[in-house]
């Protein structure tokens, strides 16, 4: 569950489009609040120090501007999740039920919400972030500045081109997430039972 906390900032980064200009954290924030709908699925490994291979987890996911993110795991097993600026929803046979906010969780989705939306000074308060290469090839580095981000993460890294391909999450215990996007697209709407999802 921890891993959905981490990968929804990250996420925000798939609408990134080429840039003419010189590509810096101005512009990746008004790139952040372009996309209307983002459509992908995903890879995710989960390195554990206790474990000697990774922990691997496939689905698909909804990035939706105003709405939130609609994760959807398919293996090891089938569960839907919600994120939206009212906390984290799990889906069971009665419908979305919310889940229990805890003080870390509640900090992290508070944070990568602004970062959907594209609050850039949301994210430069928590986070120092270091971007470089261009808009085709580039990589964005966040390090957390407030102590009950430190507690959960050493540094986060984003790698990309016109799209986000992976996000790496690296833990303060040596635990370590790598996501891997892909088939990501802005070009498809909202579904009628996406939108049904996002309104309940």
């Amino acid at each position: 569950m921890n891993s959905l906390f981490k990968c929804l900032g990250a996420l925000a980064l798939l609408g990134l489009s080429s840039l003419a200009q010189a590509f810096d954290l101005q512009q990746l924030s008004g790139q952040l609040a372009k996309p209307d709908v983002i459509h992908g699925s995903f890879i995710q490994e989960k390195h554990l120090r206790a474990l000697p291979q990774p922990l691997t987890s496939k689905g698909t996911f909804v990035l939706a501007k105003n709405h939130g993110l609609l994760w959807l795991l398919k293996t090891p097993l089938q569960q839907d999740y919600r994120i939206n600026d009212k906390g984290i929803a799990r889906r069971d046979a009665n419908g979305w039920q919310m889940l229990p906010n805890k003080s870390a969780g509640a900090e992290q989705n508070r944070l990568f919400l602004a970062v959907l939306q594209g609050d850039s000074s949301g994210l430069q308060r928590d986070f120092e972030l270091s971007l470089s290469g261009d808009a085709q090839n580039w990589k964005l580095t966040l390090t957390p500045r407030s102590m009950l981000l430190k507690q959960v993460f050493n540094q986060i890294n984003i790698d990309g081109g016109e799209l986000v391909h992976s996000i790496e999450l690296l833990e303060t215990q040596g635990d370590r997430t790598l996501l891997r996007l892909q088939d990501s697209t802005s070009a498809q709407p909202l579904s009628d039972a996406e939108q049904h999802d996002f309104a309940e």
